[in-house]
Formats: structure tokens, sequence, C-alpha cells
């Protein structure tokens, strides 16, 4: 362990040293170069002041004119440095002016020196390079003025040499922040391997699934803090381990509990886990007392089955992304069952029983719906037709007889109106209840909504009503099928209570969630071998009554699918004294 701390601290000093080394290597490089090129600036300066004098001293002896640049040797006064080398160029490089040079006039073109062209292009221009005419290195500074180049120079020679490098103490003080910031950075480098190392340990004993001592201290930095997380999160994966041990207890558990028969077995055929319904559906296909589930695909009911398993078993094609899976369907002593086998990516497959025996019932209580429908479109389409065939088969009927059947085909087709709007009701309410908006619904108001809408026909047979409720009392539902709730039952009390009877409404009780609400009437009442059936769809205590007072067999239905829409719950009994009572509760 030390000496994997070691190797951690010396891999971190070395990669901390070098970055180090080249950070201050190349600050190094860099402010060479800046203060080389700053001090290069102050010499351009320098040699631009010569130039500029000597263009004045030519400007204002008009010496261009005269051609008497010999002249310009009285400026040598006027310079400082008796080193200063300065010569005067015309645009086509021909030097009209040495003050190095004697012979000036034999000297050769000079427009193709590199401190020229720079200044022909840019309008000054340097360059350092040795002198073909004087064998003497030079820094030199060429200027353009509209008419000439001035060149200005200086001999490079030591001290020249030296005035551009980057001054010693710079280089020292450089070399001390170094030795500075490499101690530092052992220091870091000694620290972070500590972290580092103290991080191995942890996760050795996490890897082996040892104790972790919980007094482990690890630094108050980024390492630290990776650390502790990198701990948190291994004490939390223990929980989530010991978390999902207990889901799968529950799930377990869960099989067992499932309605559907479930099995798991291995690539071998072998039983894994199965729960009590499979082997209860499995004995009620087989027909047998008691068949054990490691032997259930050797049945003889469970044949075709066991043909796809081997089929898929003994294929030499790796399963796809879409696993393989078939479902059969078995029926046995008025029971149907759905069979699924769902294969696995390791071969491994499940077998699913499912109890379909309800679906089918109702599947086929749809079928005797969609006959009962059927039934009760046929006598209204045939009344109209029949009356329809009466006035065209008689085109000398007289008038009011012609009335009179006009009259009975449109009755029935309004019946049939009815009758079409109360089966598209009840279906909307089964299938998209939740489409329909809530509000909040003040149901005495409502109610009187109600009587307006029924108030010939109640007048007609001597109904009252007695409202038992506050103005106040309100519910959270949708209106519109609210309405066709008290409208069904206040249509089913006129039209079968008899005449001269009083309806009865109130709201007997409420809780936080509820109100509960009695609708009753001191009609005739229904024998009570009727009430468990007279929820259902088309059924009538008497058909040709109820055919007779127009009613589509539905109206109830209607009532009952919207409660349970509601989340409510409603129940129907005869009322003592005579009688039929409907007991509902409505969400607040």
């Amino acid at each position: 362990m030390i000496s994997n701390k070691k190797t951690i601290k010396s891999k971190l000093f070395t990669c901390f040293f070098i970055l180090l080394a080249i950070f201050a290597v190349s600050i190094l490089v860099f402010q060479d170069h800046r203060e080389k090129q700053f001090r290069i600036a102050l010499m351009e300066n320098q040699l631009n002041e010569y130039s500029d004098l000597t263009n004045r001293y030519i400007e204002n002896n008009n010496l261009l004119s005269t051609n008497d640049f010999g002249k310009l040797d009285s400026i040598k006064d006027l310079i400082p440095s008796a080193k200063i080398r300065i010569t005067v160029l015309d645009l086509a490089g021909r030097v009209l002016y040495d003050n190095s040079v004697e012979n000036y006039s034999e000297m050769e073109n000079h427009l193709d020196r590199p401190e020229v062209q720079k200044a022909k292009y840019a309008d000054r221009g340097y360059n350092i390079r040795h002198s073909v005419t004087t064998k003497q290195d030079y820094f030199y500074f060429a200027k353009f003025y509209k008419t000439i180049f001035i060149r200005s120079a200086v001999e490079y020679n030591a001290e020249v040499i030296n005035y551009l490098k980057v001054e010693r103490a710079f280089i020292i003080y450089l070399l001390f922040l170094f030795a500075i910031f490499g101690l530092i950075l052992r220091l870091v480098a000694n620290r972070l391997g500590d972290s580092v190392s103290r991080l191995k340990e942890f996760t050795i004993k996490a890897s082996r699934d040892e104790e972790l001592n919980p007094e482990i201290q690890f630094p108050e930095d980024e390492l630290g803090t990776i650390s502790r997380e990198i701990s948190l999160a291994y004490e939390r994966s223990r929980k989530v381990k010991a978390e999902l041990m207990l889901e799968k207890e529950k799930l377990i558990s869960h099989l067992f509990v499932l309605k559907e028969g479930v099995a798991f077995f291995s690539p071998q055929k072998q039983v894994i886990l199965t729960n009590s319904h499979f082997i209860f559906y499995s004995n009620i296909i087989s027909e047998e007392s008691s068949v054990k589930a490691d032997k259930i695909l050797e049945m003889e009911a469970f044949s075709e089955i066991s043909s796809f398993i081997d089929k898929t078993l003994n294929s030499s094609t790796g399963h796809s992304a879409e696993l393989p899976r078939q479902e059969f369907t078995i029926q046995r002593n008025g029971m149907h069952f759905q069979i699924q086998v769902i294969f696995f990516q390791d071969r491994s497959f499940e077998i699913l029983i499912t109890d379909n025996t309800q679906l089918v019932k109702r599947s086929i209580m749809k079928q005797q719906l969609t006959s009962n429908i059927a039934h009760e479109l046929k006598t209204p389409i045939a009344s109209v037709k029949g009356y329809l065939e009466t006035v065209l088969n008689n085109p000398d009927i007289d008038h009011v007889k012609l009335r009179y059947f006009v009259e009975k085909a449109h009755n029935q087709s309004e019946r049939l109106t009815q009758l079409v709007n109360d089966i598209a009701l009840l279906n909307k309410i089964e299938e998209s209840s939740d489409l329909y908006p809530k509000e909040k619904v003040k149901v005495a108001k409502l109610i009187s909504e109600v009587i307006v809408s029924f108030s010939d026909k109640l007048k007609n047979k001597s109904v009252k009503f007695e409202i038992g409720m506050d103005e106040n009392v309100t519910v959270n539902v949708n209106y519109s099928l609210l309405f066709s709730v008290f409208r069904n039952l206040t249509e089913n009390s006129v039209d079968y209570g008899g005449d001269n009877i009083t309806i009865q409404i109130t709201n007997y009780h409420e809780d936080n969630n509820f109100h509960y609400f009695s609708f009753s009437d001191n009609g005739q009442g229904v024998e009570e071998e009727h009430l468990p059936r007279i929820f259902e769809r088309f059924y009538r205590v008497d058909s040709g009554r109820s055919r007779k007072e127009g009613g589509t067999g539905l109206g109830l239905a209607i009532v009952k699918n919207a409660i349970l829409s509601f989340k409510g719950d409603i129940s129907v009994r005869n009322k003592k004294g005579g009688g039929l009572e409907f007991l509902f509760s409505i969400p607040k």
C-alpha cells in the first residue's frame, strides 16, 4: 500500500511538474518575444527620428532639386551617435547618399533590400542583416517619404544584441517562482495521493462487500467530496439491494395472488416458479384431479403448446428483438382459457393461463344486445313502413285517414329517434365517460328544470312533486348526464307509476365525499322477481305496456351507467306502502 501511495504521488507530482515547466517556458518565450518587440519598437522610434531629421534637412535645403546630397554630412553633429548610418534612396532604389560610404554614387541598387521593400508597401520597415557594402551587421530601419526612401541603421553589435535580450532579473524571478510553485505542487500531490489511497482502500473493501470503517476521514476538497459521495452511493446501493430483495419477495407473493396462472420454465423445460392458479387451471384443462407442474407439458391438452415450445427451443437461429410468443385458446367444462407462451432471451419461457370465461360471456351478452337492438328497431320501422305502404297503396284515401297514418308514422319515427339517441348516449357513457366535463351543479335547480320539461305530462296525469333538500345542495358532475338521470327517473315514474301519484326526491344523507338521494313514487311498484334485472338494457316488466307508453327500454340503464360514471352507486327497492324507490349517491 505504501509503494502504491508513492507511485500515485510521484505520478501526480511528475504530471504537475511537467505542466508547470511547460507553463514557465511558455511564459519565458512569450516574455522574451514581447520584450524584444518592445525594444525593437523603441529602436525603430529612435531611428525614425533620425530619418525625419534627415528628411526635414533635405526639404529645407531643397536638395532634391540641387542634387547636392553631400550637404547631409553637416547633420552628423545633430545625431548623438556617430555609429548611426544614414542612407538616402530614390524611388528606383538608386543610392543618393550614404554617410558610411565615400563613393556612395557607385553603390549597387538597394530597391530589393528587405527593409526597403517593406517601406515601399507599408511606409516603413526594419530588418537585421549583414551589409554587403560595409561588411558589418546592421539593424536597418527604412521609411518612405513620397519621393525618396531614407534608411537609418545602427551597428548590430554586442551592445545592441544585449539591449534586445530579456533582462536577467526577470529570468531569476521566474526561476524563483518556479521553485516556489514546485514545492506547492509537491504538497498538493501528496494530499491528492493520500485522498486517492483512501478512496482505493474504500473501493477494494466495497468490491469485496467487506464492512466499511464508518470513521474513515476524507479531506475537505473536491476529491474528498467525491469520495464521500461514492461512500454514500455505496451505502444507498446496499440499501437499494436490500429493498430489491424485499420487492422480489413481494413480487413472488404477488405472483401467488394473481388471478392468472403463471409458470416460469428453464430452457430444459424444468419448472422454475409457478403459482397456485396455474396448477388449478391446469387441472381443470386436463380434467384430472391432480397434475404436477413439471408434467403439464406432457398432457394431451397441452400438445399444441408443447409442440410450439419444442420447435422454438430446437431452432438454431437466435431470438430477434421481438421475442417468440404464441397464444392458444382452450375450452373445458364451460370455461374459456387463453394460454400465452412467451420466450425470453436466455431461451427460458413463461406460460400464462387466463380465465376468459367472463369475457366470453360478455361477448355473448353483446351479441344478445345486438339482437335486442335489432328487435327494438324492427317494430317502429315495420310500423312506419306499414303506414306509408297503406298511404301509397290507397291514393284516393280521404284527408282525415291520410293525416292519421302520417301522424302514426311520425310518432313511430320519433320513437325510433329516441331509441337511437338513448343507445348512443348509453354507449358514450360506457366508453368515454371521462370526456364529459364536470361542473358544480345545484341539484334542486336542475330538478326544477326537469319538472318544467314534463309539465304537460305531469298535468295530464295529475302527478305531484315533493322536493326535500336544501337549495344549495351541490354536486360535482356533468350537467347533461345528471339532467338525464332525473329525466329518465321521472319519465319512468310518470309512464309506469300510474295517475295521481306523488314523486318524492330527498337528500337524506351526506358525508365528506358524497350526497345521498332518494327518488320514489307511490305508484304501482314492481314485483320482486323483476328488481334484479330492472337496470338491464331493453328489459321490460310489461313489454306490451312499455311499448304502448313509448319507452325505449334504455332509460334505467342510462341512469345506472351515468351514476356509475360519477363514481357513485345506485340500488332499487319497493317502497313500503306501494311504489318504487331508487337510492343513489353522487360525489360532491
